[in-house]
């Protein structure tokens, strides 16, 4: 550590994915380790880093916004050096040189624990950009920037699918996955902060350890995070359907730590459609997975995601959608329009759908969700659920907010408490009264 490097002041902003905020939780403890001051303003900082998403055409202007605002502090603050990084110039490198003379350095996907050498001034070398294949370990610092009784965990970095709409294998490289022992290591240290809830992420989960030699898969990792005493509850995000293994399921039915709670995205339900996204399951198989869920974990609550306005998209498959949304009653469900994303395969695909009909359709799902999404929390009133108290709510000063194991944080709704002093991080059965639009509002079971 240098004297230089201890003075220095340095911001740090996120966006995107949770993937992307425990790579910046990654640069935070880099830079903290390295003697850097960390601050929450932007204008307090000598260092400002941003990193940044271009999953699809929204994100990538989100970024570029976030970019030019930060740059200013370059004329108006304290701010010597700005950063990028993320997965904007892991794609568009040289363009963003060209267009963005204010930014000091950019950093690739498969960079960000070397954050500390381009605070320093290292210049980029282009064959660290292509391929990543970095992903953090258990020894590497890191910063929990969620609150203490809460953590994500990065179990696997890039992906070994090829989907026709996703830009996702070329900005984030191959699969790689971490050892169960080093997930564990870094679980029982997140734990031993006092996280309580653990968010398994990765773009596939059921892809787990595919790629490696030892044998162990997304089941055996489950089966040892159980046995870490210091959690409770620990969610699956992002488990695609095709690999959705009964095997999972019922470890899902078995251990109580599990929460009854999975992310499926499958996007679409037409065979043809998914055919041409190259997801590798049928209508059919989609449709079975989700009934044998249901049948042997009624109590659990689905998010989803699915997709309107791929090119091509039909009106009678349009249609097949939304019998299909209407059929399966999601407790949760993201709706995205197709994005025209340059470098990949749907790109020179004919029959490109208009912006307006993407989105009046888009709109009619959410609006059939809307109402589903209803039903599902009427139909927990007068239930008891264990709720995790997250602190006061914005709604008022007189009630608290958390969340059931139905509830993944950032993403969902909540449970909205009242005549309660209970302290943040705590786990309290909480007999719910009332629905409202997206939040669920109770009291600790037996009080009045």
């Amino acid at each position: 550590m240098t004297d230089s490097s201890a003075k220095k002041t340095i911001f740090f902003q996120s966006l995107g994915c949770p993937k992307n905020l425990v790579d910046t939780e990654v640069m935070l403890g880099v830079a903290q380790k390295s003697g850097m001051t960390l601050v929450t303003e932007p204008a307090e900082a000598s260092v400002i880093v941003i990193n940044t998403c271009s999953f699809i055409e929204d994100s990538k202007k989100e970024s570029i916004e976030a970019i030019l605002e930060l740059a200013e502090h370059k004329q108006t603050g304290k701010c010597e050096r700005l950063i990028v990084c993320g997965c904007l110039p892991q794609r568009y490198k040289e363009e963003l040189k060209k267009s963005l003379p204010e930014v000091d350095a950019f950093v690739g996907t498969g960079q960000y624990a070397q954050i500390q050498d381009f605070i320093q001034g290292k210049k980029e070398e282009a064959a660290q950009f292509y391929p990543p294949t970095y992903i953090h370990m258990e020894d590497t610092p890191r910063i929990n920037s969620q609150p203490p009784y809460r953590a994500y965990l990065k179990i696997s970095e890039g992906c070994m699918k090829h989907c026709s709409f996703c830009i996702i294998p070329k900005i984030r490289g191959p699969l790689r996955s971490r050892s169960v022992s080093s997930l564990v290591e870094e679980s029982r240290r997140l734990g031993s902060l006092g996280a309580i809830e653990l968010n398994l992420i990765g773009q596939d989960l059921t892809d787990y350890g595919k790629d490696r030699n030892d044998g162990k898969l997304l089941e055996d990792l489950l089966e040892a995070l159980v046995q870490i005493d210091e959690l409770k509850w620990i969610r699956l995000l992002y488990v695609y359907p095709d690999e959705l293994s009964d095997k999972l399921i019922e470890l899902i039915l078995k251990e109580k730590k599990i929460c009854k709670y999975i992310d499926v995205p499958i996007q679409h339900i037409s065979d043809r459609i998914l055919a041409s996204m190259k997801r590798n399951v049928s209508g059919l198989q989609i449709t079975e997975r989700i009934n044998r869920m249901r049948e042997r974990i009624p109590e659990i609550s689905l998010r989803s995601t699915v997709m309107v306005g791929y090119p091509g998209e039909t009106e009678n498959e349009f249609q097949e959608l939304k019998d299909f949304v209407s059929a399966m009653c999601f407790e949760h469900l993201g709706v995205f329009a197709y994005s025209h994303e340059e470098g990949t395969a749907s790109f020179f695909l004919p029959d490109q759908i208009e912006d307006s009909v993407k989105q009046t359709r888009k709109d009619e799902i959410m609006k059939i969700q809307q109402k589903l999404s209803g039903q599902s929390l009427k139909e927990k009133v007068g239930r008891v659920l264990p709720v995790l108290v997250e602190g006061q709510s914005d709604e008022s000063e007189y009630l608290l907010r958390g969340r059931h194991q139905g509830q993944a944080p950032d993403i969902d709704g909540h449970v909205l408490i009242r005549n309660s002093a209970l302290p943040m991080g705590a786990l309290a059965n909480i007999l719910i009264e009332r629905a409202m639009e997206y939040d669920l509002i109770g009291r600790p079971a037996g009080t009045t």
